[in-house]
Order: C-alpha cells, then sequence, then structure tokens
C-alpha cells in the first residue's frame, strides 16, 4: 500500500523550507499517526521532503508506528518518478507537497481530488482505498485514544 501524507499547516514566512508546524499542524500530524496505528498499518518505510514542516509531520505521525523516518530529495514539492522512489518497498508513506501529491493521486488513480494540508490517502494497485482529510483523521483518533 502506498501512502500519502501531505504535510501539516506551518507558520507563514520565509525561508520557506525552514517553516515549522503550528499547533494544529502538529495535532493534525499526531491524528495521522495514531489513525494509521489503529488501522493495524504496518510500513516498511517513511519517506519525507526535507523541508522542515515535512519532516516534522513524518516524525510524528511515524512515531506511533516506530518507523524512522528517511529524508528523501524527490520529495520536495515537483513531480517525481513513485515506481523508482518507493523500488522494493511494499508499504510506505510518503510524506511531502501539493501540488505533486493531488498530481500523484490524479496519476495513479484517475481520481480528482485535492490533498488538505495534513490530509492522508492510501493507494493500493491503482485504486484509491482512503482519502481523509485532517479533521476526519483526528475524529479517528480522539475516538480511539488508548486502543493503540
Amino acid at each position: 500500500m502506498l501512502w500519502l501524507l501531505r504535510h501539516a499547516e506551518a507558520e507563514d514566512g520565509l525561508p520557506d523550507d525552514e517553516r515549522p508546524l503550528t499547533e494544529r499542524g502538529v495535532t493534525h500530524a499526531d491524528a495521522a499517526g495514531q489513525t494509521l496505528a489503529v488501522l493495524g498499518v504496518h510500513l516498511d518505510a517513511c519517506l519525507s521532503s526535507p523541508k522542515l514542516r515535512a519532516v516534522q509531520t513524518a516524525e510524528r505521525a511515524c512515531e506511533p508506528l516506530g518507523v524512522p523516518v528517511t529524508i528523501e530529495r524527490a520529495l520536495s514539492g515537483e513531480p517525481f518518478d513513485v515506481e523508482a522512489l518507493t523500488a522494493g518497498l511494499v508499504d510506505v508513506l510518503l510524506v511531502g507537497h501539493d501540488p505533486s501529491f493531488s498530481l500523484l493521486l490524479h496519476d495513479l488513480t484517475g481520481a480528482q481530488a485535492r490533498m488538505k494540508k495534513g490530509g492522508l490517502a492510501g493507494i493500493s494497485k491503482g485504486e484509491l482505498v482512503t482519502l481523509l482529510r485532517p479533521s476526519e483523521l483526528s475524529a479517528i483518533a480522539k475516538a480511539n485514544v488508548g486502543v493503540t
């Protein structure tokens, strides 16, 4: 399964690469990780854009899963070759940016969807299996406190 997690909400400002998550962004990143854990997701790898907001999102989301985060420059925001990037991996979480994630979602599944900041998509064999907004991830995480 290929999981796409768009970085959570970040502070405004420059330089762009160094913008940290807002408190709301931290909450959304934590909710993504808690939801993945509740769903019983096991990852072979978590690959993240090197931009601070993406790295922070990835670290918080992967903490409940016990998966280390690997920085991948290809996820910095430009289009990338997902097959080359994930070669040899079965279950992987990519953490990055739009518009590249929404475009990738369309290319892989045909879905016309815009990924929200902190949103999560699950794709299996070209099928969009799940698309969750941050509010939905938060609701799932809240409803399952103590379950993981």
